[in-house]
């Protein structure tokens, strides 16, 4: 029952998708979409970027969300998301000056990377800054961290509305417990820069579960909020990072968060668990969710 009930719930995401959506309502997904070309995936077809990437856009595209935000992002996945999005999506944050000795591979950085609908938004402005103590230094690490971590953000205005938004994606250190915290830290401190009428969507892979210090950090501030847990509740989901065994990783704990900040009403979330047959669009389950902004300040 619980199996139909969760596929009733995914159905119902996929059909109503392409229904034209009412001013000043959105949807969003974050997806880690797995870094590519390892050798430990090497051995086992589904695995391999080339075989599931079709998935993975499939994943994508059937929930036809208004912005998506990417971790892991390297060269050969930047491209085929670009050929595949980039004539109806504008997109941001792969390249840097940390990229640029490079033109294939992975090299220990992969990126956050944004898509917005060209036909519903302008671009207002964007940014990169590294989770480290020198956060305008590419590539820079601090605290620990086991590979150089960045944030991703972009503020864009709804053409209809003029309404303004700010997407930011980041990706926390997936080693060190102490780097993650002052990671957290960093990007909440970014985020409140900006008024209290400003609505934020804060995506990411955070490596840590509902318990863990940097989600409680992110607790105490009363104006933070999850959009899986304002229709849900605060109880552990179940994992999100599944290696790509689906199910039968069992119990574990959801580290892909969508958090907001301001004048934001959640109105459905869920976690994605497509796959066909041992193929997985990725090691991680994307999260999607639909919410609304009010077209007023007040």
């Amino acid at each position: 029952m619980r199996k139909l009930f969760t596929v009733a719930i995914a159905l119902s995401f996929v059909l109503a998708a392409h229904a034209k959506r009412p001013a000043g309502e959105y949807r969003i997904m974050t997806c880690n979409i797995r870094i590519t070309g390892l050798e430990e995936d090497a051995s086992y077809p589904e695995r391999v970027w080339e075989n599931r990437r079709n998935l993975c856009v499939k994943t994508i595209k059937d929930r036809n969300p208004d912005f998506f935000c990417l971790q892991e992002v390297i060269y050969d996945s930047y491209s085929w998301f670009v050929d595949k999005f980039g004539k109806d999506y504008y997109y941001f944050g792969f390249v840097g000056p940390e990229m640029d000795p490079w033109t294939e591979g992975y090299h220990f950085i992969g990126k956050n990377v944004i898509f917005f609908k060209k036909s519903r938004f302008e671009w207002v402005s964007s940014g990169t800054y590294w989770l480290s103590e020198t956060p305008t230094i590419a590539g820079s690490m601090s605290w620990g961290t086991n590979r150089a971590r960045h944030c991703n953000w972009v503020r864009i205005r709804d053409k209809k509305t003029g309404q303004e938004l700010r997407l930011v994606n980041t990706h926390l250190d997936h080693k060190s417990d102490p780097a993650r915290r002052e990671q957290i830290k960093m990007v909440v401190e970014e985020c409140d820069q900006y008024p209290s009428w400003m609505p934020q969507i804060l995506c990411g892979d955070f490596n840590a579960g509902i318990e863990s210090a940097p989600i409680q950090f992110i607790r105490t501030k009363e104006d933070w909020k999850e959009m899986y847990e304002d229709i849900h509740g605060q109880g552990e989901a179940g994992r999100t990072y599944h290696g790509f065994l689906g199910e039968e990783k069992g119990p574990g704990h959801r580290i892909d968060f969508i958090f907001h900040k301001g004048p934001v009403e959640t109105l459905d979330a869920t976690v994605i668990k497509d796959h066909d047959g041992p193929m997985y669009p990725s090691d991680h389950y994307f999260v999607v969710a639909d919410f609304r902004v009010p077209l007023d300040k007040d």
